[in-house]
């Protein structure tokens, strides 16, 4: 070996949902030995050092602290931080190629993303999925990762991903002693749906029928009343009649979920998310964010739902920072060193009590609840935010005899969702006939309203009858959005007086 060597191989680094190219450069010169890694590294990136030593060791390599050299490892470029340890690889085969342990090989088509253990075996990692497409779009055609990451990156067409079990196994392909075939995504699948049925709630039509309309065209729900009535069990059973997330729209989750460190790696997630975090969850938790950003449960959502129990008991700093996201269907997080944004387009389904004890305007049971208690307790939710939740539903008490009544005739959830479907499959043909790249009603912003929503003369008349209702310009376009859905399930062209009625009755909530 020269005194002194050079090599460059590639990795990357996740930046929220995003993933960026880093150029990984091994130098070693002559000097007493020394091993840093420089380029704005975490803890557990120094801590490569040792993991890359025993791991060169244990396949059968002379390892860095056996040679009297001086060795830095830079990670470009050199002003982004770099975090966790899937640089292990590609610092183990940058110093094989500086020390001419390996074959020559072409570097600047590959990338190398995997944790090395002790024994030279490979680790899996977060973010397999975002790394493959960014590897894509910047031109590499080899993708080196552990075996546990490879079918989840596979998805990703126009690269080739090599799942490797260990160090020595992935030196024996360079070098073309070994052949390994690559991932294939696997086939798409779905997991059968644990969500309840329509036809396992007894009574509750108003809020099935709410539930569905929220379900057609992402609108957000609100649901209030008594405690016990069903509120959340209402909120799961919509699961049940969301379609299944297309292909577009299962990348976007499983790249939220792999960054994330949630999914399974078993290839795209299929169903829609259903998250409900406590009411004693943080900002941060909520809405995304921390000291490296991560996605939070508004972005775990997407594309699902975000259902929020006892609303008014989350801290209003929460339901505060959640406007924008329900707005957008976007969470910015802005930092010092620059600022991420995490996709959010879900369905917020929450519910409430109407009081402290919950029993206000209930018919059977006094509320015990003063006056300026019950005004106190519903004031925790500010106008700003019931004003971006289109549909707001009383859910009474269903008697006992009702309970017990054999077979409600209630619509069962297999057929809402077709009728979800087929109103969906509407929304996305009337979007791509108008050139637009959204896929359902509540994405829609004004212009897309007044452009694509067709009202009838009588329900240009009943809007006209509207003006004094002191409904926002907000609101204005929700309920004619909501409409839209409405008309969509029933499968009219046309937004008529009954459409428009009834979304106009989703969203006056009854006030105290």
């Amino acid at each position: 070996m020269s005194s002194r060597s050079l090599a460059k191989v590639y990795s990357a680094e996740l930046e929220g949902i995003r993933a960026r190219i880093i150029e990984v450069e091994v130098d070693i010169n002559v000097g007493l030995h020394a091993f840093n890694i420089v380029g704005l590294a975490d803890k557990a990136l120094n801590e490569a050092r040792e993991r890359v030593n025993s791991a060169l060791k244990n396949s059968g390599a002379k390892p860095p602290n056996r040679e009297n050299r001086k060795i830095i490892v830079n990670l470009a470029p050199a002003d982004v931080k770099k975090t966790g340890s899937q640089y292990d690889l590609a610092i183990a085969i940058g110093y094989l190629k500086a020390t001419q342990q390996i074959a020559t090989f072409e570097s600047n088509d590959k990338i190398f993303v995997g944790e090395l253990a002790l024994d030279g075996s490979l680790r899996p990692i977060n973010g397999a999925l975002n790394i493959a497409e960014a590897a894509r779009d910047a031109g590499f055609k080899l993708l080196f990762l552990p075996a546990h990451n490879a079918h989840e990156a596979a998805v990703i067409e126009g690269i080739t991903v090599v799942p490797v079990e260990n160090l020595q196994n992935t030196v024996e392909f360079l070098e073309g002693k070994r052949t390994i075939e690559p991932a294939v995504a696997p086939p798409h699948t779905t997991d059968a749906a644990s969500a309840p049925d329509f036809s396992d709630i007894k009574g509750q039509e108003h809020a099935k029928r709410a539930l569905t309309v929220a379900a057609a065209g992402m609108h957000n729900l609100l649901m209030v009343g008594p405690p016990g009535v069903g509120k959340s069990f209402l909120a799961c059973a919509m699961v049940g009649i969301l379609p299944h997330l297309t292909t577009s729209e299962a990348i976007e989750v499983t790249k939220i979920y792999s960054a994330a460190g949630l999914h399974a790696r078993k290839g795209l997630i299929r169903n829609r998310p259903f998250r409900s975090p406590h009411q004693s969850a943080s900002a941060v938790a909520i809405v995304g964010g921390g000291s490296d950003p991560k996605p939070g449960e508004a972005s775990l959502a997407h594309r699902g739902v975000l259902f929020l129990d006892e609303l008014p008991e989350f801290q209003r700093n929460i339901l505060e920072s959640l406007r924008q996201p329900l707005e957008s269907g976007e969470v910015h997080i802005a930092r010092a060193r620059g600022t991420m944004t995490f996709p959010a387009r879900c369905t917020l389904v929450a519910a409430m009590n109407p009081c402290p004890c919950g029993y206000f305007g209930d018919d059977e049971k006094e509320c015990r609840c003063a006056p300026y208690e019950v005004i106190r307790y519903q004031k925790r939710l500010s106008g700003p935010l019931l004003d971006r939740i289109d549909l707001q539903v009383r859910v009474p008490r269903v008697t006992v005899s009702r309970l017990r009544a054999k077979g409600n005739g209630a619509l069962e959830s297999p057929a809402a969702k077709t009728k979800v479907e087929e109103a969906r499959g509407r929304q996305a043909h009337r979007f791509k006939t108008a050139g637009l790249s959204i896929t359902t009603n509540a994405e829609m912003g004004s212009p897309q309203v007044e452009r694509l929503v067709k009202l009838s003369l009588d329900a240009e008349i009943l809007l006209k009858s509207m003006e004094k209702s002191h409904v926002s310009p907000r609101g204005y376009y929700r309920i004619l959005k909501t409409a839209q859905t409405i008309a969509d399930l029933e499968g009219s062209d046309m937004v008529n007086a009954q459409h428009l009625a009834e979304a106009f009755g989703y969203r006056m909530r009854e006030e105290s």
